[in-house]
């Protein structure tokens, strides 16, 4: 049993934060806590930060630079900007320090190892509109426009960033659940993305949806 645990790391800027943190993953069967000398073994790092400002992206690129590419983030505040930031620096799940209880933060630290992901749905949409404002104001009135997934792509990411599951998508779409997880499978291969969220923040980032 013990080599089915999730190994996971756990950053914060203050030991009552960390502790906290420790107290609440070190009691999940499914998990177990690496310290700093052993971090290079976590398969999940979890940071906790006030904002994901740069330097909360620093501290991202650096522990995935340490070999732990799959990281969820705890934050405090969190702005439109701030998320995409955020997910471009590596992580792949995002939760609100206000809303992370035990059982959402065992989900999301699960999610990551399984090469998932979660973003809060509300700035997902906030972001949508913010990119087709660029677009509007932008690219648009200089004849521009951004090109890179054919439109079959483009739906099922929608509505990933809508926040469907597989099987719902599949039957908007009338696609099959195969077909759906296909198509996400080969963009995110395609543009060596980590995950749905990150394929997401690359649509957003590229002004393709």
């Amino acid at each position: 049993m013990s080599s089915e645990r999730v190994a996971v790391y756990i950053h914060a800027a203050d030991a009552i934060s960390r502790a906290g943190l420790t107290a609440q993953l070190r009691s999940r069967p499914e998990l177990r806590v690496v310290e700093d000398d052993d971090r290079h073994l976590a398969e999940v790092a979890v940071v906790m930060a006030d904002e994901a400002d740069e330097e909360t992206g620093g501290i991202l690129r650096s522990i995935e630079r340490g070999g732990c590419r799959r990281l969820v983030l705890v934050v405090t505040r969190l702005d439109d900007g701030a998320l995409l930031s955020a997910v471009e620096a590596g992580a792949c799940a995002i939760l609100r320090r206000s809303e992370a209880s035990q059982e959402r933060l065992v989900t999301a630290v699960l999610a990551a190892a399984a090469g998932d992901g979660a973003v809060p749905p509300d700035l997902l949409g906030r972001l949508l509109a913010q990119v087709g404002q660029l677009q509007r104001d932008v690219l648009a009135p200089r004849g521009l426009s951004l090109h890179g997934l054919c439109d079959r792509e483009v739906d099922v990411i929608r509505l990933v960033a809508d926040g469907f599951d597989t099987g719902e998508i599949a039957a908007k779409l009338s696609y099959s659940e195969r077909t759906v997880k296909n198509v996400i499978h080969h963009v995110t291969t395609r543009l060596q993305l980590r995950n749905r969220s990150h394929m997401v923040a690359y649509a957003l980032r590229q002004g393709l949806i």
